[in-house]
């Protein structure tokens, strides 16, 4: 019944002919799905299929790649079944039971869910590979806690620990399925918190901390110890903060974990840092610089010397806006150098320089070096102290195209900031080409934002900073943002090209008030009027931007 279904579907949906649908009856085999027959003969592809699917049934596709699974729900539905059925829980919603399914048209496991677990089950969309994929990260965390003696309470969710001993070989699996998933669902930091009775494994995702998985505090040390292994620390040393580093592979990608362990009054604190090493570099129209930011950057860039500046608080997406930067200069006939703390991402003909205190080798003295390296091109992970800052300005003046970042508020304030630290308003005036200013927001998760009018206080903005605009987009949430709303991010930006007249207040010494003025003149837009613009694009909500700039 299911099998001759799909294939109505499809030649309803015309993405097959009847000729091939009789071809791919024929060439079924022995518990092969037809929709699997399809694909294996080429007939149509996966997305093909389950869209044909959703157009004619409604059954809407989800993107499991941005899923964070109930945990609950595993313990409905054994892994055998899912496996057999190529199906995987999603979450309880009601008194409805979510799950995804290559097949949403196999009626028959649809009935044996719902005797099963009890609810009405609701079928999503997924393509084969990720839901066998899912399956394997979450039914293989279970098996590798009961390795460990620890065993979830049905009734109560709460883990228990069994007093048996705890064996090595499944903390090694524990910690890699930690990082497996970590890197599954994009997570920029792991967090590992020990409580008083129990330990959170916290990941955070487009910028917000989450709670994903809580474990008995009984398996601290060893998880600890097992970390600390692997990044080359001292595992015997617990009363002193420690740092370390894993490059290792995970999901066939390169990735470079920055460890730091921190002693608190529970146990030890870790945080780990995932950099994405085999991801491709950004482009510079990528990052979410509108066309007008991206021509005043790349003119920035452009020029044979000046120093360009990228500001912001930490974890604003500075260091890969100036890869991006990088990425656009970058070519056989120049000469790039870097000072970076640390060299997050390896770039193929550029020499990069790690910053080693520890023997003295701080930014000014590598920078001192590197100057003599006949460079055409010189990016500085930071400027953090007065010595570096006048470095850079030197450089830059001496023909040398310097890019680096610096920490403050907005792009007037980097201006003041190096005039505060005592470096002359002449040698600022003729050394800078430009400031950019950025923050990043979480970016509408397309499938399913949804239009409104904007309400009184949202109007008012926008008539406030002269923008038209007769509707907004909200997020509603759905099982591909993982009912957040959202998914990714993207930057906003404050550019501020060094006009001659911008020139002429610097060398004068002029105040932040008359700064401003001016670069309003210049036609400059704030971070709170580029994000305005990025709410009427429908690309955010008005509630991202507030977070991130002052109204």
């Amino acid at each position: 019944m299911a099998l001759k279904r799909i294939g109505d579907v499809l030649l309803q949906e015309k993405v097959i002919t009847k000729a091939q649908l009789e071809e791919a009856l024929k060439s079924k085999e022995k518990d092969e799905r037809l929709g699997e027959t399809f694909v294996r003969l080429k007939i149509a592809n996966e997305m093909q299929i389950l869209k044909a699917l959703e157009n004619s049934t409604g059954v809407q596709r989800v993107s499991l790649a941005n899923f964070t699974i109930d945990e609950f729900v595993l313990t409905l539905v054994d892994e055998t079944f899912c496996r057999r059925n190529v199906i995987i829980p999603l979450r309880i919603e009601g008194n409805r039971f979510l799950f995804a399914t290559y097949d949403p048209l196999d009626f028959s496991v649809i009935e044996e869910l719902r005797i099963m677990t009890g609810y009405r089950p609701k079928a999503y969309s997924a393509p084969k590979n990720d839901i066998l994929t899912q399956i394997e990260k979450y039914y293989g965390f279970t098996r590798t806690l009961e390795a460990l003696g620890v065993k979830q309470n049905i009734m109560s969710e709460e883990l228990i620990v069994e007093e048996d001993d705890l064996d090595d070989t499944p903390m090694v699996k524990l910690v890699n399925q930690i990082l497996t998933s970590a890197v599954f669902q994009r997570a920029s930091d792991i967090h590992i918190d020990p409580l008083d009775d129990k330990i959170l494994i916290r990941y955070r995702v487009d910028g917000v901390l989450d709670i994903v998985r809580e474990f008995p505090y009984k398996i601290l040390n060893q998880m600890i110890s097992r970390i600390k292994v692997m990044s080359g620390m001292d595992i015997t040393e617990t009363r002193i903060p420690q740092d370390g580093r894993i490059q290792t592979l995970i999901q066939q990608k390169n990735i470079d974990l920055r460890i730091s362990t921190l002693p608190t009054v529970r146990g030890e604190k870790v945080v780990m840092r995932i950099l994405d090493l085999s991801g491709s570099m950004n482009k510079m129209n990528a990052i979410g610089l509108d066309p007008r930011e991206e021509k005043l950057v790349r003119d920035m860039i452009a020029k044979p010397n000046g120093i360009v500046l990228v500001s912001g608080p930490t974890g604003s997406g500075k260091t890969t806006t100036l890869y991006a930067c990088l990425n656009e200069l970058n070519n056989p006939h120049v000469n790039i150098v870097t000072v970076e703390d640390p060299v997050e991402i390896k770039m193929p003909g550029v020499n990069q320089v790690q910053v080693h205190p520890e023997v003295n080798l701080t930014f000014a003295k590598a920078l001192r070096s590197i100057l003599r390296q006949d460079p055409n091109i010189v990016m500085i992970g930071e400027i953090r102290d007065v010595e570096t800052a006048e470095i850079s300005i030197r450089a830059s003046l001496t023909g040398h195209l310097v890019l680096s970042t610096i920490h403050t508020n907005d792009s007037i304030k980097t201006i003041t900031r190096l005039l505060d630290m005592e470096i002359e308003p002449f040698l600022i005036s003729s050394s800078l080409s430009g400031v950019i200013s950025q923050r990043l927001v979480r970016r509408l998760c397309s499938e399913c934002s949804y239009e409104e009018k904007p309400n009184e206080i949202e109007a008012e903005i926008f008539h406030k900073h002269h923008i038209e605009i007769d509707h907004v987009k909200r997020a509603k949430g759905c099982p591909s943002c993982n009912y957040k709303g959202y998914a990714g991010r993207v930057g906003v930006f404050e550019v501020l090209p060094i006009t001659k007249e911008m020139q002429k207040l610097i060398a004068e010494n002029k105040g932040l008030s008359e700064l401003e003025k001016q670069a309003k003149k210049d036609g400059m837009k704030t971070i709170l009027e580029s994000g305005l613009e990025k709410v009427k694009d429908g690309i955010t909500t008005l509630e991202e931007v507030l977070k991130v700039a002052n109204e």
